[in-house]
């Protein structure tokens, strides 16, 4: 019973638990109104952190909800340990500064909800002691309002969107994503919002961006295998609503490869076909599509040789091959060009060059664009706004990003939408508000 009443309610002391009790009632009421849930006041501990998240301090809302939960272990610790231990003195010399930093940041969780509902500052003192009280009286009296919601708070925080939403273009690659969010413990961050573009077929796109500004969020976003808030067609396909029919439709190669050494090409490049290609597609059909996917990456020489044996090159080659062999109509390459020299990664990027003139549209992310840059049509610039979202910083022609960021080179381009600490120009929330700009007008 006493490790019940220590769980749910942090202490055994019957006083206590019916401040505790009270408090929960008057937070039932009280929470509508600042847009929470009625039952996370009746959730221990976590009650704190959605009154911190209304008192708009929800690192201060985290913080005291993990130091009553350990508050609630040590006491439950003090019950069954001999008095004079050395655990004894430890629990007790934790127990103290856990109190210390329960009274520091309950006091600013109090003072920020007297500002939201507008009350003197001399309530953090009934919020301190009978925190039942205030909460109870600004709960049920009318005279007692918030200015604003949890809801109204996240908007204001949040950057500003563009409203666009793209049609259906029936060929080539239409993008409408709204958001990619992550849930971290109770909050929901954003990691990519308001990206809306349209990738005809034969193009060939490099996808720009420092670290973490969401280039393989993304990219997985747009090959269905992490679904977004969006809308993604492919040729007037929804990749997200008919995926088991599209995936033949899109290749992906990722950073690292994922072959057996002790295989040929050859059996590598039809295991592959087996796997990627339609059911219907015969052993004939298989084969023949080989052979061309061979002839197409010049591996044809090497076709009987181990995958362990080829050069750097060759194996970059086979790797993308092994997606090719589907004949996708959307073929995304995460760095296909990293650890090869100048000129192997040319020839690499020209074979990606021929894809595209054929009909197929191609996103490549690589992290030494400019030696390559001449081969692509258009680029994609995610920049990591001040919120730490990913955004569509720019998408159009290589020549008019050059205009739109008054820079020459792409890797230019990238360090101007760094971060100042990450050693760039900390220009991002300027471009994504300009490029916002060029959408809207």
């Amino acid at each position: 019973m006493l490790i019940l009443l220590t769980i749910v309610f942090g202490s055994f002391n019957m006083a206590d638990i019916i401040s505790e009790i009270l408090f929960s009632i008057a937070l039932f009421l009280l929470f509508p109104e600042c847009g929470v849930k009625r039952y996370w006041a009746l959730v221990p501990f976590l009650r704190i952190y959605f009154l911190g998240k209304c008192a708009d301090r929800i690192p201060e809302g985290k913080v005291t909800a993990c130091v009553d939960v350990l508050r609630a272990a040590l006491g439950l610790a003090f019950y069954y340990m001999s008095r004079g231990s050395m655990f004894y003195f430890l629990a007790g010399t934790l127990s103290v500064m856990t109190a210390v930093i329960g009274v520091i940041y309950r006091i600013r969780i109090y003072s920020g909800i007297c500002e939201v509902y507008q009350a003197s500052k001399l309530w953090i003192l009934l919020w301190f002691t009978f925190p039942f009280i205030p909460a109870a009286i600004w709960g049920f009296s009318h005279k007692y309002d918030p200015v604003w919601t949890v809801k109204e708070m996240e908007e204001e925080n949040a950057a500003r969107v563009s409203g666009t939403y793209i049609s259906n273009m029936g060929n080539g690659l239409t993008v409408n994503l709204e958001e990619r969010t992550a849930r971290k413990i109770f909050d929901k961050k954003y990691l990519l919002r308001d990206i809306h573009m349209v990738i005809p077929p034969g193009h060939m796109v490099l996808l720009l961006g420092g670290s973490g500004a969401g280039k393989t969020t993304l990219i997985n976003a747009i090959n269905g295998y992490e679904k977004a808030r969006a809308s993604v067609l492919l040729n007037g396909n929804n990749v997200y609503k008919n995926y088991k029919t599209i995936q033949y439709e899109i290749g992906y190669v990722p950073q690292r490869d994922l072959m057996r050494d002790n295989d040929t090409v050859l059996r590598t490049l039809s295991d592959s076909a087996a796997l990627r290609m339609p059911l219907a597609a015969d052993a004939q059909a298989r084969k023949k599509q080989v052979d061309e996917v061979l002839g197409i990456f010049g591996l044809e020489p090497v076709k009987n040789s181990l995958v362990e044996k080829l050069s750097g090159g060759q194996r970059k080659r086979l790797s993308i091959a092994m997606e090719f062999v589907a004949n996708p109509s959307l073929f995304i390459l995460d760095e296909p060009d990293s650890g090869l020299d100048g000129v192997m990664a040319r020839s690499l990027m020209t074979r990606l060059r021929k894809i595209a003139d054929s009909g197929k549209i191609v996103i490549v992310i690589t992290h030494t664009p400019d030696r390559v840059i001449d081969l692509f049509d258009d680029v994609i610039v995610l920049a990591k706004d001040s919120h730490l979202t990913g955004r569509l910083a720019y998408y159009g022609s290589v020549e008019d990003a050059r205009v739109f960021f008054g820079k020459e080179k792409m890797e230019q381009i990238v360090m101007s939408i760094n971060r100042m600490e990450e050693g760039g120009e900390g220009r991002a929330d300027e471009f994504v508000e300009k490029y916002l700009e060029v959408q809207n007008a």
